[in-house]
């Protein structure tokens, strides 16, 4: 089993996302460039599992997460960094704390099902979808909160992703 690399000391593009829009012209350019065979990543995990993993944060919200919230005081303490991550982004080489592999989501998976995957989900906010279910980090946030959350987060891990 190869050894795991902080990816807090990772080289990684800095990406922004200002719609969902953004994120989904950023598949198309993934998907040109594996049909090209120039893709590469930084970090542990392949593009197929990145791709995955910020899916299924975004699918969670429709399905259930697979954590719960953190106990007092700690939800109260991440609530209040949900605020600057929605305004600054997220920082890389963070664990959830208990988790194996430090999160959830990273299934190993081809590219291409990973960027249908991650643009249905997309497809999901953009359409106006409301998820059922409250970030257990976060609790409940307004749609454009959580679209702006879930761009935070295809920032840093597409970010990984290089072309």
């Amino acid at each position: 089993m190869a050894s795991s690399v902080n990816t807090s000391k990772v080289h990684h593009r800095q990406v922004q996302f200002t719609t969902i829009d953004d994120v989904l012209a950023e598949l198309e350019k993934i998907r040109q460039a594996d049909r090209e065979g120039r893709l590469d990543t930084s970090g542990n995990w392949t593009a197929g599992q990145i791709l995955a993993h910020v899916a299924a944060w975004i699918e969670y919200g429709y399905s259930g997460y697979p954590v719960k919230a953190p106990p007092f005081p700690f939800n109260y303490v991440l609530r209040w960094m949900g605020k600057r991550i929605l305004k600054n982004g997220m920082k890389p080489g963070v664990r959830i704390p208990g988790v194996k592999n430090g999160t959830f989501g990273q299934d190993e998976i081809r590219v291409t099902e990973g960027i249908e995957r991650l643009h249905h989900a997309f497809l999901r906010l953009k359409k106006g979808e409301q998820c059922p279910y409250d970030s257990p980090a976060f609790g409940p946030m307004s749609h454009e909160d959580r679209i702006r959350l879930n761009l935070r987060h295809a920032e840093l891990h597409l970010g990984f992703i290089h072309y």
